[in-house]
């Protein structure tokens, strides 16, 4: 149990299932009452992020500033606190562009190699 969500869910469980009240199932799982109870007010944005993720895919060297860059252009309006996090929730943080440790190591020697070959 990681996210308020999952913990909420188990909470809810332990108290149908074995007729306990709130107050004791918060407190045999650890976790705070005061978390039961909230609910979030964050509007739902699937629509952007549906937009950024047909920018990301036309331009796929485009970091979440250009692609917010693009959006505000189309008339997508977000708070600027929220853009990294949401360019990392579609999956657009630059993965696959290049392979993990940056250039291959053998392209110094191949250079070196066709270097040499005319010795």
């Amino acid at each position: 149990m990681v996210t308020p969500d999952v913990k909420r869910d188990a909470v809810a469980h332990v108290c149908v299932q074995h007729g306990v009240s709130q107050r004791r199932a918060c407190e045999v799982l650890s976790v705070d009452r005061s978390s039961m109870r909230y609910r979030s007010v964050r509007p739902d944005d699937a629509a952007i992020r549906e937009a950024m993720k047909k920018v990301a895919s036309e331009r796929r060297r485009f970091g979440y500033r250009r692609i917010h860059v693009m959006l505000d252009r189309q008339g997508c309006q977000r708070r600027s606190k929220t853009r990294p996090r949401d360019g990392a929730k579609v999956g657009h943080c630059g993965a696959g562009l290049r392979p993990p440790g940056g250039r291959s190591p053998s392209g110094g020697l191949m250079r070196a190699l066709r270097f040499f070959e005319g010795y």
